[in-house]
């Protein structure tokens, strides 16, 4: 009975404070759910997930050679959360980014319809801005600091016009179901291989989602998506030989050209003057994009394949080859050349005012001599001199990757009859075929011929990539007869006593040439005397070594003069360059 009354006293108590703990959970329950609950219900949605972009890391580009022309370089952005910051703090966000208050505004309230995602305000920051920027977080909600990955283009202006630059993600590209997993605000290729081969360069970026409260103060990670690196590329390119001709280029406006004869690989493609895909890193300025549009030098236009011009000497070429396969000549038919010609009133005169005396088809090509062109495109007529040069691709695109490639022209009686409404004359035929009149081309174009000379008569797509096939367009039977008249006369273009092209001889090799001076004006005057923007052209075509060409080429100076003097020169800097470096490699 004793033990029954301890037991009991114990039980109650304990039952007392077991009773009076629930009463108090019950009564905290009450007060957090009822009394306090609207506001704690209203802290707890406060809280949300914010989505923080991780940029892919852009594939890198390199040369035949594997030096890399690009790399990627980490910089940091200053953002904000549109729908985690009022009206209110932006003044002080103004104030701490140093930014004007209405710039700020504008982009906010122009993002509002996505408010979840980072708003980019200042780029790139300093560290000094980043610390300053840490320190400051706290006093507005929403403000985060993000980290990209821009583009550095290692040789500045040298090849920009292939290798292009990055800009950012324009509306219309937005708009294109293409582009529907590049993040807001990216950079994209937007000239050149950059553009071409965007996608793969660019790869997918990834993802952090944290969770936040009202602050803005991370809570934890929700979720990680890590990016996917772009694929890398490997261009055709010499780097080394693209430096060497831009350098012979600076101060000249003009277009270089070179392949590997048996491939189509380009070597080198420059077109002067450039400019530097370096200054699109983090968005170029409008001040400095209007520069740029209104430079008279034009350095954003790609010479090698968007302007077309007069070819000149060196489309004698064509000339010579049609007149030898068509059986109007051969090596021994000979021509007499006192300086000019005369059609009706008009003379037809030779650059060389007393004339060459009797010449043959080789000493025509050797001092490129007019007055014989001009016969035995009288004998060819002007529809035997159009097919032949559409054999050699002239006056048609080459199959250059990139957009706005210019087909130039090749006239015929057809094409004078529609457009002109006339018929063809004699005259016109004289000055076509030395490359005067209506005939047109690009520099790639006229590199393209080179090569087909070179390698006897195969025609190839221009290729960029190392990793694809080389694709051949056609084949021109060629006897071997004309192969041999035409490569021993442009070896003594550059290599015989009287030949124009003299200024590419090489002691280290030997090199096929031709030279081209193309009259802007008709002006019987020495182009050196005369304004710039009125000088003839000047041209080079050539290739080497001539007994196994491996490099082809053209070379053309915008009012440049003769092509002897301005043009020749860089050709053989270019040959020089390609060829001594590749056997050191070899002998390695």
């Amino acid at each position: 009975m004793k033990n029954e009354t301890t037991l009991s006293a114990k039980i109650i108590p304990a039952s007392i404070i077991i009773i009076a703990g629930f009463i108090i959970i019950l009564l905290r329950l009450w007060q957090l759910q009822i009394v306090q609950g609207s506001e704690y219900r209203k802290t707890a949605e406060s809280n949300r997930l914010r989505v923080i972009g991780i940029p892919a890391p852009r594939g890198i580009i390199y040369d035949r050679n594997g030096l890399p022309l690009v790399k990627d370089t980490p910089f940091f952005i200053a953002s904000v959360i549109p729908a985690e910051i009022s009206n209110k703090h932006l003044p002080l966000l103004a104030e701490i980014l140093d930014m004007p208050a209405e710039e700020v505004y504008k982009k906010i309230t122009e993002s509002r319809h996505n408010p979840d995602i980072p708003i980019r305000l200042k780029e790139p920051l300093t560290f000094e801005e980043i610390s300053f920027l840490e320190a400051r977080r706290s006093d507005v909600p929403g403000l985060i600091i993000e980290v990209d990955l821009g583009r550095k283009y290692l040789y500045g202006p040298t090849a920009s016009h292939l290798i292009g630059y990055l800009g950012k993600l324009t509306p219309d590209q937005a708009a294109n179901p293409e582009n529907h997993d590049v993040p807001p605000m990216a950079f994209i290729g937007q000239w050149g291989v950059e553009k071409l081969f965007d996608k793969r360069l660019r790869g997918i970026a990834g993802k952090k989602v944290y969770e936040v409260d009202a602050l803005g103060r991370e809570i934890r990670l929700f979720q990680e998506q890590q990016p996917i690196e772009g694929k890398d590329l490997t261009l055709s390119i010499d780097i080394s030989l693209q430096q060497e001709v831009e350098k012979a280029f600076e101060g000249k406006a003009g277009a270089f050209v070179a392949l590997k004869p048996k491939t189509g690989e380009i070597l080198g493609l420059v077109s002067s003057p450039s400019f530097d895909p370096n200054k699109f890193t983090h968005g170029i300025t409008y001040e400095a994009w209007q520069a740029l549009m209104q430079d008279r030098k034009f350095p954003m236009l790609n010479r090698t394949i968007q302007s077309t011009y007069p070819p000149g000497s060196i489309f004698k070429l064509i000339t010579a080859v049609a007149a030898l396969e068509e059986g109007v000549i051969n090596e021994e038919t000979t021509v007499n050349c006192s300086g000019s010609i005369k059609y009706g009133n008009r003379k037809f005169r030779c650059w060389k005012r007393g004339g060459h005396g009797r010449v043959s088809i080789h000493r025509a090509l050797v001092e490129s001599c007019d007055v014989f062109f001009y016969e035995i495109g009288k004998r060819l007529g002007i529809d035997t001199m159009y097919t032949y040069a559409s054999k050699f691709g002239l006056g048609s695109k080459t199959g250059f990757p990139f957009g706005n490639e210019k087909e130039g022209l090749i006239p015929n009686t057809a094409w004078k009859i529609e457009t002109k409404k006339t018929k063809w004359f004699l005259g016109e035929t004289f000055i076509n075929a030395i490359g005067q009149g209506y005939v047109s081309i690009t520099p790639i174009q006229a590199a393209f011929m080179t090569s087909i000379f070179a390698n006897g008569g195969t025609s190839f797509n221009p290729l960029i990539l190392m990793e694809d096939d080389p694709k051949k367009i056609n084949r021109i039977d060629l006897s071997p007869q004309t192969i041999r008249i035409v490569s021993d006369s442009l070896k003594g273009v550059v290599h015989e006593k009287r030949g124009t092209g003299k200024a590419a001889r090489s002691d280290m090799m030997t090199i096929a040439g031709k030279t081209g001076t193309a009259q802007v004006v008709s002006i019987r005057k020495e182009s050196k005397d005369l304004p710039e923007h009125i000088r003839d052209h000047a041209w080079f075509i050539a290739y080497a070594p001539v007994e196994k060409p491996e490099i082809a080429l053209a070379v053309f100076v915008e009012h440049g003069g003769h092509g002897g003097s301005a043009a020749a020169p860089i050709a053989k800097k270019a040959i020089e360059s390609y060829l001594l470096r590749k056997d050191h490699e070899k002998k390695q």
